[in-house]
């Protein structure tokens, strides 16, 4: 119990740490797959005052990259900006930071997600007296139900790519300003509760899957969260790139296929490796019939393999007779010969132990022990 506490208290700690003036939180969620490039789309009107425009990005679950659609998002409180959250190479994978709320725009990977997200800060507009002045030039605004706009002309010094990560093979390869640095020591408040309902619902619609889409999301945009039907609902115009689908879970992958060969090399060692299990059996069988013999005699070994009542080859294993006469080399003569074996009476009579010439058993010359254990058969 107080080791399930202690993880539960870490938990909340890393939880807590996202509205810290620490950092941005780094949660739990890495992979060595980078994430699709990110989609082009239109931007829905913006619905009503107040609204602050989140971007799309790639979200990952079980089953892979998932498209969370852009969305306009009611600021929780007045004069909170969104820091959009990005995907982030370190030490070899990619880890997502997840975005917040703040009074500045921090640090999200130099990513150019467009509308006003040009890399770094944000140009899409600013707040004065608790009142939100949208930026006609880089939002969709409709001046009937929005007022407080300005026309300012965003010059973007950042190649539009559509990469959608920071850092590793393809990725951006901007560092935090210092006011980027400043903004992530202030007080940060997470995603609001219908942000994160937003993305369930993404998760859960097969559609919204990479793998699916082909990095062309059929909701790539809507006018509110969780609105993906309906009026204002926008669909991809295009892949931010040509979708290259990833290995088969590659993530898993790699020692699941460390792991199959490593059977198939250690069991058949003289066989190919794909037969495994009915040729491995075979051999296993016949290693179990020439181990008796001695590895110099091969005339007498092909005798017992031919011999399928040679399995019964442990009795002279047990049989201290032929070796505690003095000719050790002519010790294996007596165990080629298996046919007296089968035959239980020559193992009851005491008759071996007085004769002191098992050497000549060997020579299958005399005709008699051979018929004697003919007949009981």
């Amino acid at each position: 119990m107080h080791s399930i506490r202690s993880i539960r208290s870490l938990a909340f700690a890393l939880v807590m740490l996202a509205m810290s003036a620490a950092a941005q939180a780094q949660i739990a969620i890495s992979i060595n797959i980078a994430p699709p490039a990110l989609p082009v789309y239109e931007q829905p009107v913006c619905p009503a005052p107040s609204y602050i425009w989140t971007p799309g990005y790639w979200a990952y679950g079980p089953d892979g990259y998932f498209w969370v659609p852009g969305t306009w998002v009611q600021a929780p409180t007045p004069g909170l900006l969104w820091t959009p959250g990005y995907w982030g190479w370190n030490n070899g994978v990619y880890v997502w930071n997840a975005g917040y709320w703040g009074p500045q725009v921090g640090f999200y990977g130099g990513v150019v997600y467009g509308y006003g997200y040009v890399g770094t800060g944000y140009q899409g507009g600013y707040w004065n007296n608790g009142q939100f002045f949208y930026n006609r030039t880089v939002n969709n605004v409709n001046t009937t139900n929005v007022t407080n706009v300005y026309n300012r002309t965003v010059i973007n010094t950042t190649t539009v790519n559509n990469v959608s990560y920071n850092g590793g093979s393809g990725g951006t390869t901007a560092r935090p300003t210092a006011q980027e640095q400043a903004a992530a020591r202030e007080k940060h408040v997470p995603a609001t509760a219908t942000q994160v309902q937003h993305e369930q619902a993404a998760k859960a619609d097969r559609n919204q899957l990479a793998s699916v889409n082909h990095g062309q999301p059929a909701v790539a945009a809507t006018p509110k969260p969780g609105a993906f039907s309906g009026s204002g609902v926008v669909k991809a115009s295009r892949a931010g790139a040509p979708y290259t689908p990833p290995a088969q879970h590659a993530t898993a992958q790699p020692p699941a296929n460390n792991q199959v060969p490593r059977p198939e090399n250690n069991r058949p060692e003289n066989n190919t490796p794909r037969p495994a299990a009915p040729q491995g059996a075979t051999p296993a069988a016949r290693s179990e019939v020439p181990h008796p013999p001695a590895a110099s005699q091969p005339e007498t070994a092909p005798r017992m393999e031919n011999q399928p009542r040679g399995q019964n080859m442990p009795h002279p294993e047990t049989e201290p007779r032929p070796e505690n006469t003095p000719h050790p080399e002519n010790t294996p003569h007596p165990q080629a010969a298996p046919h007296p074996e089968s035959a239980p009476h020559p193992q009851a009579t005491p008759s071996p132990k007085i004769e002191p010439h098992p050497e000549q058993a060997h020579p299958e010359e005399p005709p008699h022990p051979e018929k004697e254990p003919e007949r009981p058969q």
